[in-house]
């Protein structure tokens, strides 16, 4: 059975609902705390056992590239200043992983997005997909567990949050059924944006996934399905289980951050903040007084 250590990293997007902040630089690039989210992600994949990364950009996403590369003259200047901790800290960025950069030319969905990573992937092995708008808390460990239960079911595997009823509009939701690990169920159905009354559940797909050989060939052969000229990985799945292929979701153990959305990035920050250590202390006394 092949590993799963290769991941495509989906961050061609325009970012419009962080406009006017995101005209000049990538949403990915937007920071929590000290490190742009796309970092967070990258370092949990890595962590989970990812060798080789594949990010699928756009126009305006140099900015993304230039991070994960060695900056000679940041290096240096840090080095004669003897700041040898950020150091460390900076130059361990470009050597995390092997990083390939493709261009998806036109938008033309996600599914069309993941196509263009094809030429750096051999059809035959699983590779982790990310939408990098979702981050999960670290503690979750959820690429571990995707990989994990790849390992286990050999079928493809997506990472799900839980949402209030109230927002499952706005997302992919899922059907399901349970299995006997509590962490993991089986779908049966996926809805786009339901309204609340015809949601089957309140588990939604966050845009993290275990891509196996039978999704690429589903994405080959896929079709534009609203009219719109886009090509989704959701109607893969939805024809892959049409087709009797099982598709399994990882749980979340706490709920995650829709960074895609300004309050969900908000939420993240706050959060992360008072997760740091050298942080946490000051800025709960300045929410404390913020909020009297």
């Amino acid at each position: 059975m092949s590993k799963v250590t290769k991941a495509i990293f989906v961050v061609a997007g325009f970012g419009t609902r962080f406009l006017p902040a995101t005209k000049a630089q990538p949403k990915e690039m937007l920071p929590i705390v000290n490190k742009p989210i796309i970092q967070y992600l990258v370092e949990e994949a890595v962590e989970a056992g990812i060798k080789d990364i594949i990010f699928v950009t756009g126009r305006g996403k140099i900015a993304i590239e230039n991070h994960f590369d060695m900056s000679y003259e940041l290096e240096d200047i840090l080095l004669k200043k003897g700041k040898t901790k950020v150091l460390s800290e900076v130059a361990a960025i470009s050597s995390m992983a092997d990083f390939a950069y493709v261009r998806q030319p036109v938008q033309k969905g996600d599914g069309h997005a993941i196509l263009c990573a094809k030429p750096f992937v051999n059809e035959e092995e699983p590779v982790l997909m990310i939408f990098p708008d979702y981050l999960m808390p670290k503690s979750n460990n959820t690429i571990k567990k995707m990989i994990a239960a790849y390992d286990q079911k050999e079928k493809t595997i997506i990472a799900t949050d839980e949402v209030p009823m109230s927002k499952v509009s706005d997302y992919g939701v899922l059907s399901f059924d349970t299995t006997d690990n509590p962490e993991l169920v089986k779908v049966n159905k996926f809805v786009e944006k339901p309204k609340i009354d015809e949601a089957p559940s309140n588990l939604i797909n966050t845009g993290y996934a275990i891509l196996t050989p039978q999704t690429w060939q589903y994405l080959v052969s896929a079709t534009d399905s609203v009219g719109d000229g886009e090509i989704r990985v959701a109607d893969a799945w939805i024809k892959m289980l049409k087709d009797n292929h099982d598709i399994y979701a990882v749980k979340p153990d706490k709920t995650g951050y829709d960074c895609g959305s300004v309050i969900g990035f908000l939420k993240a920050t706050v959060d992360f903040a008072l997760e740091d250590p050298k942080l946490n202390a000051e800025f709960i006394e300045f929410l404390k007084e913020k909020i009297k």
